[in-house]
């Protein structure tokens, strides 16, 4: 065998694949692509040739020892389960970071068995049924009330289990954080209470007996622009405050949300942190100084798992159709719904791929990457530049580690359910 050491690198080559933002996680030893030390051919013949997801525990640890060196050091660091709920991920990121969020019953069942304390778990979401409220009252995590329903429903359950649950409102902000993936705030909105409201609810929180702990503002996800994240934080402390100075009590918690994006797209580059931090930092001096019991906590999923994920599946047929080249293959949109555009893309656009068993080539297609649904819509690369394929061969879609498997329809024509792999 070649060795290693002259043929790794810390990148898929530049020929053969398209210009997506640079993949620096997953080296490439004897051509093939490696994760968390072990090459995709291996964990092919693992899973037995079906399609799966395999994440990178190293790569997990490196973006959030990363982030905490950047952060201010007041920052509560949460992560989001709903960007990726897999057990195994779930408790390596308990270990990492100050708490989780949690958006189920599910999911709280999911932290709860990581051993956090309760107190560092929050339960967002703007249609909690009776069931997951009364585990959240139980557990005695955090509830982020979306609506006065809530707030009353939450009050009921807080005297039959004779207890008083920590509560936060969630603001609908007059704001939104522009350029985001998703708006999440400003306009009529089904998450959380109107800013204006807020005042009303914070006093009848009072009047139900409920420990009103604080706020969370969440304006919106998946942003690479710096100047948007630093309006958008200005604007989050400056209602914050606004609305503490009209609470019953001292806030003792705020999340101001998270917003940070990776870069999926050609023209795309990582988020510069550097001018968000340095802002931050100056909002949270001044928040102090009002609030100095606070707890300020950034709640981030996407970022902190995206990139140390990749999908896999395997081609099982190619043909030609009219002088276009498909490489059809047993993965697709019943897999990794993001990828194929129809979960929340206007105008659909690649992911970064490469063949994973052959990253680079003499020889090039341009090639259709489609899946084996009865749809067009089950595309996971259109009109892409990359080596030769076969049957056989490994397709590898990075940036998977978030929004992949557990936001995809896999029951859509009962074939088979990918695996996942933590590696």
């Amino acid at each position: 065998m070649t060795d290693p050491q002259e043929t790794e690198s810390t990148s898929p080559p530049e020929r053969g694949r398209p210009q997506h933002a640079p993949q620096q996680h997953f080296p490439v030893i004897d051509n093939c692509l490696h994760i968390g030390g072990r090459p995709i051919t291996a964990l092919a013949a693992e899973a037995n040739n079906r399609p799966f997801y395999a994440y990178d525990r190293n790569v997990m640890k490196t973006r959030v020892a990363q982030l905490r060196q950047q952060l201010p050091e007041a920052i509560h660091l949460h992560y989001a389960i709903k960007a990726n709920p897999m057990p195994a991920v779930v408790q390596h990121m308990a270990g990492l970071t100050d708490g989780l969020d949690v958006a189920s019953a599910a999911e709280l069942a999911t932290a709860l068995a990581t051993g956090i304390a309760p107190r560092d778990i929050s339960f967002a979401g703007p249609g909690k049924s009776l069931e997951d409220l009364r585990a959240a009252v139980s557990a005695g995590v955090i509830i982020i009330l979306e609506s006065m329903t809530e707030m009353q429903r939450v009050a009921e359950l807080a005297a039959e289990f004779a207890t008083t649950p920590p509560v936060a409102i969630r603001v609908n902000p007059d704001f939104e954080l522009k350029a985001s993936g998703m708006k999440m705030g400003g306009g009529p909105k089904p998450f959380g209470i109107d800013a204006e409201l807020v005042p009303k609810a914070m006093a009848r929180s009072a009047d139900l007996g409920l420990d009103l702990v604080g706020l969370h503002i969440f304006s919106g996800s998946q942003n690479l622009r710096p100047e948007a994240l630093i309006e958008a934080h200005d604007k989050t402390f400056e209602l914050a405050l606004r609305l503490a100075a009209q609470a019953p009590r001292n806030f003792r918690w705020l999340n101001i949300g998270g917003g940070f994006g990776v870069p999926y797209f050609p023209g795309e580059v990582p988020l510069d942190l550097a001018p968000v931090v340095e802002n931050l930092q100056r909002r949270i001096d001044e928040a102090l100084r009002e609030l100095p019991d606070v707890e300020l906590v950034m709640e981030l999923g996407r970022y902190l798992v995206a990139e140390a994920g990749i999908y896999v599946c395997t081609i099982t047929d190619k043909k030609v159709s009219r002088g276009q080249t498909f490489l059809i293959t047993n993965g697709g949109l019943h897999h990794h719904l993001a990828a194929s555009g129809n979960f929340g893309q206007v105008i659909r656009k690649n992911y970064p791929v490469c063949i994973g068993n052959r990253v680079a080539s003499e020889r090039e297609e341009t090639v259709n990457i489609v899946g084996p649904l009865c749809t067009p819509l089950d595309l996971l690369g259109e009109r892409m530049p990359l080596p030769a394929a076969d049957i056989g061969d490994l397709v590898v879609l990075f940036q998977s580690g978030a929004y992949g498997y557990t936001a995809s329809p896999h029951l859509f024509l009962s074939h088979p359910q990918p695996l996942e792999f933590f590696v």
